[in-house]
């Protein structure tokens, strides 16, 4: 697998599903929960696409294939755990929206 194209797949792939996951925040803070369910489950969709990369990479190193790591790589690697982290976060954030609204 070209590392360089494996990058940037999964740059924009994490990049795309942390944005995701902030619209569902917004739509959360409007009350718009359905909407903001949504947006999350297309965020975990499009995770999967860059955390699919990262296997089949993963898979090739198992196998002996290593690849020389470069700073686009770990650039890359370092979008994926902030998406995933934000996703995380934001999925709690969205059930503390609900929770309240139910509250008042």
């Amino acid at each position: 697998m070209d590392l360089e194209l494996a990058a940037m797949q999964i740059v924009g792939n994490a990049g795309e599903s942390r944005s995701l996951c902030f619209e569902a925040l917004s739509l959360a803070k409007k009350g718009e929960f359905e909407e903001a369910e949504k947006k999350l489950r297309e965020a975990r969709e499009v995770f999967l696409k860059a955390h699919e990369v990262q296997t089949e990479l993963i898979t090739e190193e198992v196998e002996g294939n290593v690849p020389k790591i470069g700073l686009l790589m770990v650039h890359a690697q370092d979008h994926l755990m902030t998406s995933l982290l934000a996703r995380d976060l934001i999925e709690e954030m969205v059930q503390l929206y609900k929770t309240l609204k139910e509250v008042k």
